[in-house]
């Protein structure tokens, strides 16, 4: 593994100044595309939260439509993964009347940490604030909003659901099945599973008409997919939140590691110490870790987990790994259901009384 490791470092140092130079050369040249600003939701408390975000070239991306085409669907889809990074641009940020400023990465990515807002009511679910990039000689400065979520002191548990096979059918045990989804289909034409909206939804609303309890989305999807998994969740009334998806650049881990356990657990884990006093649902499928990573996490956080729902995929072997889980977790006072169909979890869940 080490030579490995050596040839990524040495292919992400000259990806990395071919970057740069590619960059200054188009600057110099005045071929530079006006840039976007790309804020990704996320989460936190009054006392402290984070804005994440990425500045790119802006492609003009159009928003897909239902008629379009599989050939403009995959025309689409290398857009998205041929982005062109905009790194060391000024970035700020404006919460009341503090202004923040920090500079994107080589990736284009930039984050502001440890935020505070305690001016703010605490009675609603989401924030926005405003970002901007400076205005240069090459580039007008570009505008866009960040959206952070704050559960509110009313939310009764929080919710972290998986994604591909979760909610959106991808096909995932199949190479050639998640090729054709992914490539060749949009927001539009991607399917979400039977009754996840009418599940989800009543799961946010909880036992009470608050419509408080918050969703948090841990997936091994690239970031490049922001946009087409947050169009799909408006178009088929999925109740959205923050994403925790990865980066799959050359400079990043899981170009050598595809460590899902390792993305999914940590991201899990910072959720439940960001809220320590509120209890989670969580929901996944059989397709690929989710039992495992789930038992694991009911293992570490003792008392913090109300339930867990699997969606059963048609993997025999994964099935055996998942129902091995069941009998762990009962152990923990944890009830696990493994079921094909949301309506099984959503009776469950009324059973129990986390939903009406």
């Amino acid at each position: 593994m080490a030579w490995k490791k050596r040839i990524i470092r040495t292919a992400a140092f000259f990806d990395e100044h071919a970057d740069r130079i590619k960059f200054k050369l188009f600057k110099r040249l005045g071929m530079n595309k006006p840039l976007q600003i790309i804020a990704y939701r996320t989460y936190g408390t009054l006392h402290k939260f984070h804005v994440k975000g990425r500045v790119l070239a802006d492609k003009s991306l159009p928003k897909s439509q239902a008629a379009n085409s599989a050939w403009k669907n995959l025309v689409n889809m290398y857009r998205r993964f041929e982005s062109n990074e905009v790194p060391g641009a000024q970035i700020q940020l404006t919460i009341g009347d503090v202004k923040y400023e920090t500079i994107s990465d080589n990736e284009g990515y930039f984050q502001f940490d440890n935020l505070t807002a305690n001016e703010l009511a605490a009675n609603q679910l989401y924030y926005s604030f405003p970002l901007a990039t400076e205005s240069t000689g090459a580039n007008e400065s570009v505008m866009a909003t960040a959206e952070v979520m704050i559960p509110p002191a009313n939310a009764e548990y929080g919710i972290i659901s998986d994604v591909d096979d979760t909610i959106i059918q991808t096909g995932a045990t199949s190479l050639i099945e998640m090729g054709k989804t992914v490539l060749l289909s949009n927001a539009h034409t991607r399917l979400p599973f039977e009754g996840v909206s009418v599940f989800y939804a009543a799961l946010h609303q909880g036992n009470g008409n608050s419509r408080s309890n918050p969703f948090f989305y841990v997936s091994s999807s690239p970031w490049n997919l922001y946009d087409l998994i947050t169009d799909f969740m408006d178009i088929n009334n999925i109740p959205q939140g923050p994403l925790m998806l990865r980066d799959f650049g050359i400079r990043s881990d899981t170009f050598v590691n595809k460590d899902y356990l390792g993305h999914k657990f940590n991201a899990i884990q910072h959720i439940l110490n960001t809220y320590p006093h509120l209890q989670f649902i969580l929901i996944g499928d059989s397709g690929e870790e989710d039992p495992v990573i789930y038992a694991e996490v009911v293992k570490k956080f003792p008392g913090r987990i109300k339930a867990i729902y699997i969606r059963e995929i048609d993997h025999p072997e994964k099935i055996i790994i998942a129902k091995e889980q069941i009998s762990y977790l009962q152990s923990h006072n944890v009830e696990m259901v493994l079921t094909p169909s949301s309506l099984n979890a959503m009776l469950h869940a009324r059973e129990n009384g986390f939903i009406l």
